[in-house]
C-alpha cells in the first residue's frame, strides 16, 4: 500500500515540508512497511516558490536585499539555467513574516528589495520570472519592483520620489520609464482571484491586514486609482484590472503595464510542475491538509 503525503503548509504553525515529515512518521509507526512519497505542496501563497525550487532540485543562489521596510536581509533565488527562468517568492524579502507588529505598515512598506532579486536574476541572464505573489506585507501596485527595474516615480514639481517614504503612493505625479529597455517577462503565482479594485479588492481585503486603519482605506484606493490611471497614460499594454491582481498589493497590475504577465492560479502551477497527476495515479491513498480548511479554501487553495 502507498501513501501520497501531500500537505500544504499549516500557516502560523509549520511548513508544508515539516508537516509532511510529521504526517509519514505518523504512517510508519503504525505500519512499517508502508510505502510512502512526500510531496509538500503550495497554491502561489508564501513559499510556493521555495518550495518548487527543492522539488524541481533547482540552484539557490542567496545574497542581501532589503526587506519591506528597507532593511537587510538575505534573499533566494531559485534559478533553471536551461530555461533562463528564475522562481522566487515575494514573501522573501518583501513578505510580512519576521516585521514586528509595528512595523506592519503599508504606506510605507515597497517591493522594492523583489525587484533587487529580479534585477539580480536579469543581470544573469534570466529573462523569465516565476513569481510567488503570497504574503506580501506591501500594497504598493509594484512601484518598489518597478523602481529596482529602473522607473522613477516623481511628485508634481517632478522631484523623486524615496521609496519607503511614508505616503509615497499619493504623492506620485509622474511617472518616468526607464533609460534602457529591461527584457523580462512574468508568470505570477497566486491563491487569491480578487482584483486589485472593488469591495473585494486588495485595499478593503487585505490592507487593514498589513497596517492600513479602515478610515485611511478610501483615500488609499483614490491614490492608487490615480496611479492606476498615470500607469494607463504611461504603458503601451492595454491595462484593465483583472482577476488575481488584488494579490500581493497589486504587483501583477504594476507589471502588467509595462511588461509581459501571466497569471496563474498556483495550485494547477505547481502541480503540473512537479507532476503531481502521475502521482496521485500511483497512490492508494493521499493524504492533504492545511492550516484551516475554509470557504477560501474552494477559491484556489492546494488542499481542494
Amino acid at each position: 500500500m502507498k501513501f501520497l503525503i501531500a500537505p500544504n503548509a499549516f500557516k502560523g504553525t509549520i511548513s508544508a515540508s515539516q508537516s509532511a515529515i510529521i504526517i509519514r512518521s505518523a504512517i510508519l509507526d503504525r505500519n512499517p512497511s508502508a510505502k510512502t512519497e512526500i510531496c509538500p505542496i503550495a497554491d502561489g501563497g508564501d513559499g510556493t516558490c521555495e518550495l518548487l525550487g527543492e522539488q524541481l532540485e533547482l540552484e539557490v543562489v542567496e545574497f542581501p536585499a532589503l526587506n519591506a521596510v528597507g532593511r537587510p536581509v538575505r534573499g533566494r533565488v531559485f534559478m533553471d539555467k536551461d530555461k533562463a527562468t528564475a522562481y522566487l517568492d515575494v514573501s522573501t524579502v518583501s513578505g510580512i513574516q519576521g516585521l514586528k507588529s509595528y512595523e506592519i505598515d503599508a504606506r510605507v512598506a515597497s517591493t522594492y528589495g523583489t525587484g533587487e532579486l529580479i534585477r539580480y536574476s536579469l543581470d544573469r541572464g534570466f529573462s523569465q520570472i516565476i513569481l510567488g505573489l503570497g504574503g506580501s506585507a506591501t500594497v504598493d501596485m509594484g512601484t518598489g519592483i518597478l523602481r529596482a527595474l529602473g522607473f522613477i516615480f516623481l511628485d508634481d514639481k517632478g522631484r523623486e520620489l524615496t521609496i519607503f517614504g511614508p505616503g509615497f503612493l499619493s504623492r506620485i505625479a509622474y511617472v518616468q520609464g526607464p533609460s534602457q529597455p529591461v527584457n523580462v517577462g512574468f508568470t505570477c503565482l497566486c491563491d487569491v482571484q480578487n482584483k486589485f479594485f472593488g469591495k473585494e479588492g486588495a485595499i478593503p481585503v487585505f490592507g487593514p491586514q498589513k497596517g492600513l486603519k479602515i478610515e485611511e482605506l478610501e483615500k488609499y484606493e483614490m491614490d492608487s486609482l490615480r496611479l492606476f490611471e498615470l500607469f494607463k497614460v504611461k504603458s503601451k499594454n492595454h491595462l484593465e484590472d483583472s482577476s488575481g491582481f488584488g494579490a500581493a498589493g497589486g504587483i501583477a497590475l504594476g507589471l502588467s503595464a509595462f511588461f509581459p504577465v501571466s497569471m496563474r492560479e498556483g495550485a494547477k502551477f505547481f502541480f503540473d510542475q512537479v507532476g503531481v497527476d502521475k502521482k496521485v495515479r500511483e497512490s492508494d491513498w493521499i493524504i492533504t491538509g492545511e492550516g484551516r480548511y475554509d470557504s477560501q479554501s474552494t477559491g484556489g487553495k492546494g488542499s481542494y
